[in-house]
């Protein structure tokens, strides 16, 4: 909220706290989207009645070649009702046990089936867990175990949006949870860096969620300082899985951010950690990867910024000037709405950046918000900063 005074803007309250509230507000509308987009039908499969392919025909055996096509086309197909029609496809095939042993002896099939069970599309992961079902209930022993490396992600999704199968966070916490997941993420980091295997990023993403998903709990500051976690290591685990996840499937790179922002959010020692290890450009480097990737680094950043004036001179001078500027550019209102509160803090805590600032073009850029009506009030305080501090 900003109020208008004597023809400027300036925030409403303490500038500092208010930052910090409204930034608090967006973190958790960020997350119930987050829930929501991870939803997946609950409807039980086993209750489906057999079915039957297009015009009527029962489906047929698929051999390597369709298996592939369909697995091509559910991965990289154009329009998303193309993708759903392929898994649909692939499903109805693997009602067949020939067609079960063609698939889990073709390589990389499970893991792409796992890939699309864990995509941000509602339909495509029903399609691939009813995918999953079929071949859940092979009478082939070893169909049934290629299953396994799915079995995490189902549950993580049973375990978030139903109340019937949630584990006591509070108790799992209190029995040292965080530290031992802490500990299976250094393993993690360790093997990525011993080997190229890609499957390794479908073991990481579930110890990964179920850390950030701990971390907001309240029992995480009622229990001791060995209970948590409060080591840089895990600082640097992330980020080499970071970067692993850019290489093999820059998919689940949210998943590490979303972490890394539940660790810097209350914790000036991550935030020390952060800069003492130099991955201020290395996160960076991830701003285009795409609009959800951006929001989540910025956020993050500002974790660092509002901990106060020695944070913000590791912040700048650096590269972080010319990427805010650049993030300025983007037509998302979220990426650039957060790009604004990253500038706000950092211009409160070094003024000298405002400088440099505009004489880097940044009234420009802040320009071409100026009438978009979710940005406009956060556009001209901080234009209002920028030139009279």
């Amino acid at each position: 909220m900003w109020l208008r005074r004597r023809g400027c803007l300036r925030p409403a309250g303490c500038g500092v706290e208010e930052l910090r509230r409204r930034r608090r507000e967006r973190e958790a509308a960020l997350r119930k989207a987050r829930r929501e987009q991870q939803l997946i039908s609950k409807r039980l499969l086993r209750d489906d009645a057999p079915e039957e392919g297009e015009g009527g025909c029962v489906a047929v055996i698929l051999g390597q070649a369709e298996i592939q096509q369909f697995l091509q086309l559910a991965q990289r197909g154009t329009e998303e009702k193309e993708r759903e029609r392929a898994l649909v496809s692939l499903r109805r095939g693997l009602q067949h046990p020939e067609t079960q042993q063609t698939f889990i002896w073709l390589e990389g099939s499970m893991r792409t089936l796992v890939g699309l069970l864990t995509s941000n599309q509602a339909l495509l992961q029903l399609e691939a867990a009813r995918c999953l079902h079929e071949l859940s209930h092979s009478e082939q022993s070893a169909v049934a175990e290629a299953c396994l490396p799915a079995t995490s992600y189902l549950l993580t999704y049973l375990s978030g949006h139903s109340s019937d199968f949630i584990v006591n966070n509070a108790l799992l916490i209190t029995h040292g949870a965080l530290s031992t997941l802490g500990l299976l993420l250094l393993d993690l980091a360790g093997a990525v860096q011993r080997t190229e295997d890609a499957g390794l990023e479908l073991l990481a993403c579930p110890v990964l969620r179920c850390l950030s998903n701990l971390l907001t709990e309240a029992a995480v500051g009622a229990v001791g300082e060995q209970m948590q976690l409060r080591d840089e290591r895990v600082v640097a685990a992330l980020f080499i899985l970071l970067q692993f996840f850019l290489q093999k499937q820059p998919s689940l790179l949210p998943e590490g951010l979303w972490l890394l922002n539940n660790l810097t959010a209350n914790s000036p020692s991550f935030c020390t950690s952060l800069l003492s290890l130099d991955l201020i450009e290395p996160l960076l480097q991830l701003l285009p990867v795409s609009n959800v990737v951006s929001v989540l680094v910025l956020t993050v950043l500002c974790n660092v910024a509002e901990k106060g004036p020695a944070y913000c001179q590791h912040l700048w001078p650096g590269p972080l000037l010319c990427s805010l500027l650049g993030t300025l550019a983007f037509s998302d209102t979220e990426v650039v709405g957060q790009s604004l509160e990253l500038l706000q803090l950092l211009f409160l805590y070094r003024p000298e950046a405002a400088q440099a600032f505009l004489q880097q073009s940044g009234l420009q850029a802040l320009e071409r918000h100026e009438k978009e009506a979710q940005l406009q009030d956060r556009v001209h305080a901080l234009q209002q900063t920028a030139l009279h501090g």
